[in-house]
């Protein structure tokens, strides 16, 4: 139980739980569309975009895909909208909205 994630559910007593509730296998975020918990929401100008992916090592969530040596777009189904991102463009190519905008 304790490396595989997914099978931790609703069904899961307390006995079955690691110490501490911790996990510990790798890479479960992607188990997980944490891009539900957003608030503000970042968009992507893709024409003031210089390709210097200063946004992507920041990225906590790594929800700035690159795909042939180019950003992308947003993997909304991770970002959770901390907008460290849109801090660390110098070219003003990340604005962050609000969710409803």
């Amino acid at each position: 139980m304790a490396t595989d994630i997914s099978k931790m559910n609703e069904t899961v007593t307390w006995k079955d739980l690691t110490e501490g509730c911790q996990i510990y296998g790798s890479g479960t975020s992607k188990q997980f569309n944490t891009g539900e918990w957003r608030v503000d929401c970042p968009e992507f100008i893709a024409e003031k975009c210089k390709q210097c992916l200063l946004c992507v090592p920041v990225c906590p969530d790594s929800a700035i895909p690159v795909v042939d040596g180019k950003r992308t777009d947003f993997d909304f189904e991770h970002c959770k909208g901390c907008g460290i991102c849109a801090v660390n463009c110098p070219f003003g190519a990340i604005v962050m909205k609000g969710e409803g905008n």
